[in-house]
């Protein structure tokens, strides 16, 4: 383990290992948590690596507590990893007063707006910090590297999928934000860490950005039929139809349910 990295705990799970870590980012200029499960094929050799990418007011323990993703990955051999939704302790009056901005809030973006262009950087720090630190600390196959997300996370995972499709294999994502100039959240989001100018939103919303250069593999999305944000807040419907203006494939599964098990409001 690189000498950059605190070790806050690592247990045993399905014949594996799910540990906590932290370190000080110089992305985001504060301390960074996020979690790694590890296959037990991870003992003797590199293994593909899944960055899990969550929703709203989640941590880095969410999922590694709530999914049970582990069986499967223990079953297929992969790593997971997943880091924590925003900086916290950054010192900036506010970032804690709303569930949906700053604190467990960042998008998955760099912010451009002060004061927040200082210290929330998530895009910046998962595409690039984290995923160094994976690749020098955990036995990870770079070339074998895919990107999932829920909510706020599946915002987040089609939009730098999208951006950055040599390094994310694969893309998929539960009840993602998909059009998120269009709907509330994201409104929120973008114009308090980007400002008004709307083309700036346009870099960071995945209908757009299918548009400019569709992905090269099918992109998977599963969204619950009775999620109460479906209509005001998701929004996946736009994004199929950007997909279908632009020939991208596309496999959006309408499964009969709410499909918003990582969702926790403050």
């Amino acid at each position: 383990m690189g000498e950059a990295l605190e070790t806050l705990s690592e247990q045993k799970c399905h014949g594996g290992v799910q540990g906590f870590y932290s370190h000080q980012s110089s992305t985001t200029g504060t301390n960074m948590r996020f979690a790694v499960y590890l296959p037990p094929e991870a003992d003797s050799s590199k293994v593909p690596v899944l960055y899990y990418l969550s929703g709203l007011t989640c941590t880095e323990e969410t999922a590694a507590i709530k999914s049970g993703a582990q069986a499967h990955a223990s079953r297929h051999g992969l790593m997971l990893v997943m880091p924590d939704t925003s900086p916290r302790g950054a010192g900036i009056e506010g970032e804690d007063d709303d569930w949906d901005f700053g604190t467990g809030a960042g998008f998955y973006l760099d912010a451009t707006k002060a004061p927040w262009a200082k210290n929330y950087r998530m895009y910046s720090y998962v595409i690039e910090e984290l995923r160094a630190v994976i690749n020098a600390n955990f036995p990870a196959r770079p070339e074998a590297t895919g990107v999932l997300g829920h909510s706020m996370g599946g915002h987040g995972a089609l939009t730098m999928a999208l951006k950055n499709p040599v390094v994310y294999r694969s893309v998929s994502a539960f009840a993602p934000i998909c059009a998120p100039m269009e709907v509330p959240w994201g409104r929120k989001a973008f114009s308090g860490y980007l400002g008004d100018d709307r083309s700036a939103w346009a870099a960071h919303d995945a209908c757009e950005l299918v548009c400019r250069g569709p992905y090269p593999e099918r992109i998977l999305i599963d969204q619950g039929s009775e999620d109460q944000f479906l209509t005001e807040q998701l929004r996946p419907e736009l994004f199929q139809q950007a997909c279908e203006s632009v020939g991208q494939a596309l496999q959006l599964r309408m499964q009969n349910s709410i499909l918003g098990i990582f969702r926790v409001g403050k």
